[in-house]
Order: C-alpha cells, then sequence, then structure tokens
C-alpha cells in the first residue's frame, strides 16, 4: 500500500489572539496534531498548512499531493476563500480524505459537503466529557477502550444539524447532562469524511493519546479508495449498434 500523504489544515488564529492559548499550543494546534500522526503513522507523509498562507497552502498541486486532510478552524470561517473551499470539495468527491475537527463543524466545507447548517449547543465551562465507543469493530475505534475521559473540554449537544450519519463511532456524555454524536463518517463521492468532536483551543485535547490514537486511525481509514474524476462527456459513439439510429 502506498504511504499515506497527509496534510494537517489549521485555522491558526487562536494561537495568535489568546495568551492563553498560545500557552497550551506555543507553535499552533496543527503541530501538535501533526507530530501525534507522525508518532503513530511513521510511514506517513506528513506536513502542515495555514490560513495565513497563499491560497491558504492548499493550492491545487498540494491538494492533488494530498490523501488525506485534517481541518481545524473557528474564528475565521469567513476568512476562507470560497474558491479555495470550491478546490477542497472537488477533491474529496474524487476520494481525498477529509477529518473534520471541532469547532469546524461550521467550516465553509463542512456545511457544504453536508447540505446543511451543522448547527449544535454549545456551553465553555471546561466540564468533563466521556467519550463512548458505539461500534467497537470499527477500524477508527481500534485500541480505544470502550470509553475514555477528557477532564475539560467544551460541551457541544444536540440537536447537531447534519445529515443522520452512515457510519456513528462515538457518543459523547458532559458533566452538565448533555450528549452529542461526536464521531460521525459520511461518504461523498469517492471521499470519506469523518468528523471528531474534541479540540477545544482552550485545552490541551491534542495532547491526549486516545484522541491521537483516533486521528491516526481516522486518516489510515479516509486514505483514498480509488479516484473518481468529474466529466460529463457527451458520447457520440455507442459502443453497440442502436437499433433504433
Amino acid at each position: 500500500m502506498n504511504s499515506l500523504r497527509i496534510t494537517v489544515w489549521g485555522e491558526n488564529v487562536h494561537e495568535h489572539k489568546s495568551a492563553k492559548v498560545k500557552a497550551v499550543y506555543p507553535d499552533g494546534m496543527h503541530t501538535v496534531i501533526a507530530a501525534g500522526l507522525r508518532r503513530l503513522l511513521p510511514e506517513a507523509a506528513v506536513t502542515t498548512a495555514t490560513l495565513q498562507e497563499p491560497e491558504h497552502g492548499l493550492t491545487a498541486e498540494r491538494l492533488r499531493e494530498t490523501d488525506v486532510l485534517t481541518w481545524w478552524g473557528h474564528m475565521a470561517h469567513h476568512d476562507v476563500a470560497d474558491e479555495v473551499v470550491k478546490r477542497v470539495h472537488a477533491r474529496v468527491l474524487e476520494g481525498m480524505g477529509l477529518l473534520v475537527l471541532h469547532s469546524a463543524h461550521h467550516s465553509k466545507i463542512f456545511r457544504s459537503l453536508m447540505g446543511t447548517t451543522a448547527s449544535l449547543s454549545w456551553r465553555d465551562e471546561g466540564e468533563r466529557e466521556r467519550i463512548w465507543v458505539c461500534n467497537p469493530g470499527h477500524p477508527i475505534a481500534q485500541g480505544i477502550d470502550r470509553q475514555f475521559v477528557i477532564e475539560k473540554e467544551e460541551m457541544y449537544g444536540e440537536p447537531f444539524a447534519v445529515p443522520p450519519p452512515e457510519e456513528q463511532v462515538f457518543i459523547s456524555w458532559f458533566e452538565g447532562g448533555e450528549v452529542f454524536r461526536s464521531g460521525c463518517c459520511w461518504r461523498r463521492g469517492n471521499g470519506s469524511i469523518f468528523y471528531f468532536r474534541p479540540g477545544h483551543e482552550l485545552f490541551p485535547t491534542y495532547y491526549d493519546p486516545n484522541i491521537q490514537r483516533v486521528l491516526a486511525n481516522a486518516a489510515e481509514w479516509a486514505r483514498p479508495r480509488g479516484t473518481w474524476v468529474e466529466s460529463c462527456p457527451n458520447v457520440k459513439v455507442p459502443l453497440e449498434r442502436v437499433a433504433s439510429a
């Protein structure tokens, strides 16, 4: 099997605007996510890109060389160029995998692929989150116990305005009583999409070994399964004789 090529995309705004976030992720959340993937997937080629780069680091050439793209955004969804969103959308339909993380539920790319608002309820109190494995046989859940706990996280609650997941891997319970479908899978065209809820910028969630394991498993699960390229040809010459012609 070919080496997996992963691009970790980060908005990289909170880290420069908030001293609290900078203290948790001094070099950016994207660097911690990438480090975890490199450790658990040593054969993979893992690179990073951010909003601030030309074309947000997601040129057509870069995307052609990406098998799986991870996406974290929050403050600057509106700053992501529509042209780049269309480019990523097309690559997902062709077969590129997409891992949508935490507040990227409101990103342009996720909402365009879901066809819904992807809205939810939330509370930022730093409460306990217990993540339950719904499907222990799923590849994304491999190496994860029946459940694990994140001591401090932002709460996301139902209803989650997305199409019914094609596969449900995780569900979360929060200290305040809410539940949330926190690990959801869809297919769009030839591409595999995984939404994973944890990852608020104020907390060291992406250092957690369970979170890193889930992301590595998800990257392997989302690797391309063949390629489909958009076309709509006019086939003027039939393969077989058309009797009515």
